[in-house]
């Protein structure tokens, strides 16, 4: 299983290397995961159409020129649409494009029937309950883009590759596990990201950190009501929360950027989400939320770091800012993100955010937000300290505040500081699975023993400190990690004798070498350097 998914990732990778030539990455990206999905949709349609036509003793290729082909047309499409939430014609499939623009051993123009056929899986839709997630899915294949080629033709011969590379590759989605393949374009994800710089941090979530994410807000749990993420992106992160648990009701997210959120839901139906159990939405989650009625049981977030917002006073009468009194300022938007998620979670619920440093001591506002969520509300339950650059793009320091409504640890905010534990490859530092494991760890020993404080398994010397309340009401609601735990390391002491002597020897060991150089100029009669 593990071998196969790696086959599978190497050859989708070596494919967006061979055929992207001068394209930017960033550009590629879009054309070979849009491809990838319009083929896993393509096998989908042909697993389900051969299925519900078996009693008829035909496959869905016999379709198009059998004697019923209307009455079978139409009936195929009302099954598919509830049950796949899309139609494709056995003519519009991903393996007859690509034999197409093959026939004849060379190059034949498939362009524009290829553009009619992504408009028709999105137009298949229309008026129908799927509507919503498959529309304007493939907006962002523009098959007209002068970085496809300078010609009609040339843009032809590069589809036509990636098409046929794609073709030779065996998805074997009726064998095969459903997350492979989704994992293997999870994978292409992570592998753009990594080469995208800056601009990552704005789709992808490091799987390490998802991780961490996902096991924080599922502690205790083995099936969740609701998932939410209110800066989704690809949608990894819920989907790794999916991972950690054995079944997830529905799956919520809204995203700003429009190729990202197109990206979001081709991940969520690539990793076999039934388009009715989730509802991602393309909008400003907090200048125009799209779930705000909505309480979910496991929030997450990787939010921009310090992004910029209009803090307009208008919000002060949203019921996710009025209780506080102040907002977010301007230029950093990052309580605005935890003040929303604390409004959207379930009194039952754990939400986990991963945020810049500067929120566990920056004062005005932000300190007046972090007291009210303490004081006020006793919602904080850990703060977790990550180590530096291990984030695309950024090599700040960051770290994740948990927070639930109903905390069994009612007295005390547990503090980790994990900004050691780490293994760097490359320019990047990477969470093991070990340093992973310890904070999870280390948490559930919080956790499960909320009675604790000086004897809890949750306090390990130089890692991690359960603190009081009112030791956090003493430090004046500061959360700057070190004020709880104490990393620093004594220094062995220095015996002033020990070095007195050595530096005797040192001395005489100096005018032994002065008389043998002094030998050695005495033999070759030349001067000495002292």
């Amino acid at each position: 299983m593990t071998e196969q998914k790696a086959h599978l990732e190497q050859q989708l990778w070596n494919i967006a290397n061979t055929l992207r030539g001068k394209m930017g990455a960033d550009d590629f990206r879009d054309y070979i995961l849009g491809f990838i999905f319009y083929k896993y949709l393509s096998k989908k349609m042909e697993l389900y159409g051969n299925e519900i036509l078996e009693p008829d003793g035909i496959t869905f290729a016999e379709v198009e020129g059998h004697e019923q082909e209307a009455e079978l047309i139409e009936a195929l499409r009302d099954a598919a649409l509830d049950k796949l939430g899309y139609f494709l014609l056995p003519s519009e499939l991903f393996s007859q494009l690509a034999k197409r623009g093959n026939s004849g051993g060379k190059s034949q123009f498939i362009l524009g029937d290829l553009a009619k056929v992504l408009a028709h899986i999105e137009q298949s839709t229309m008026g129908s309950e799927s509507e919503d997630d498959f529309g304007n899915l493939f907006e962002d294949l523009d098959l007209t883009s002068s970085k496809l080629g300078k010609s009609e033709n040339d843009k032809n011969e590069l589809i036509v590759k990636v098409l046929s590379h794609l073709d030779e590759i065996d998805f074997d989605i009726e064998n095969t596990d459903s997350d492979v393949l989704g994992d293997a374009y999870e994978y292409l994800i992570g592998e753009f990201a990594s080469g995208a710089g800056k601009k990552a941090g704005e789709f992808y979530t490091p799987q390490q950190v998802s991780k961490v994410l996902a096991r924080l807000v599922t502690v205790g749990k083995d099936q969740l009501k609701s998932v939410y993420d209110p800066t989704c992106g690809s949608g990894s992160l819920l989907l790794r929360v999916a991972k950690q648990v054995k079944a997830v009701s529905g799956f919520y997210g809204q995203e700003m950027n429009p190729t990202t959120y197109n990206l979001c839901r081709m991940n969520m139906i690539m990793h076999d989400v039934h388009y009715k159990k989730f509802d991602i939405k393309n909008e400003d989650t907090l200048e125009r939320p799209q779930h705000v009625d909505m309480r979910f049981e496991a929030i997450v977030a990787n939010p921009p770091f310090s992004a910029k917002w209009s803090a307009s006073p208008l919000f002060m009468s949203d019921e996710r800012f009025s209780s506080y009194g102040k907002l977010a300022p301007s230029s950093k938007a990052d309580f605005a993100f935890v003040q929303h998620m604390v409004h959207q979670l379930d009194d039952k619920g754990t939400m986990a955010i991963v945020l810049p440093h500067g929120v566990l001591f920056r004062g005005a506002a932000e300190g007046h937000i972090r007291k009210y969520l303490i004081e006020d509300r006793n919602y904080l339950d850990a703060v977790i300290g990550l180590p530096a650059n291990i984030f695309y793009g950024t090599s700040i320091p960051t770290c994740i505040l948990v927070l639930k409504k109903e905390r069994a640890n009612k007295d005390n905010i547990l503090f980790i500081d994990s900004s050691q534990h780490f293994e760097k490859v490359k320019t990047q530092n990477y969470l093991r699975e070990e340093d992973i494991n310890k904070i999870i760890d280390t948490y559930k020993a919080y956790t499960c023993h909320p009675e604790l404080v000086e004897g809890s398994q949750a306090n390990i010397d130089k890692y991690s400190h359960v603190a009081t309340l009112s030791e956090v009401a003493e430090n004046d609601y500061n959360l700057n990690i070190p004020r709880y735990v104490d990393t620093f390391e004594e220094e062995e002491p220095v015996d002033l004798n020990e070095v007195a002597d050595q530096l005797v020897a040192n001395d005489l060991e100096m005018k032994e070498t002065d008389k043998l150089i002094a030998g050695f100029c005495k033999e070759l009669g030349i001067k000495t350097p002292f």
